[in-house]
């Protein structure tokens, strides 16, 4: 199985992943600065910064964009909740 690697920039850690792994799931269990309120019914609190990497991650879907739009959000924020790592290198840091 392909993997990628992530680097957290708030907190200084990096690790391997298999491909296809939701950044909200590593962020979760590296102790990321990534907040998120999904499970509570507010969408959108996970927005990240992606500060290298953007290809590879995965292309961001209609309701995606949609969030994104409603929050205000720049132009290399992600909802870490959507976007899956395909492989190679990405940095985020919260947004």
């Amino acid at each position: 199985m392909a993997k990628a690697t992530v680097t957290f920039e708030d907190i200084g850690v990096t690790v391997t992943v298999p491909a296809g792994t939701r950044l909200i799931e590593i962020s979760e269990k590296v102790g990321s600065g990534i907040i998120y309120g999904c499970r509570e019914g507010d969408c959108g609190t996970c927005i990240m910064l992606v500060t290298a990497g953007w290809d590879n991650l995965s292309e961001p879907s209609v309701l995606e964009d949609k969030i994104l739009r409603e929050n205000m959000a720049g132009k290399g924020n992600r909802l870490a909740c959507q976007a899956q790592v395909l492989g190679g290198e990405v940095s985020v840091r919260p947004g």
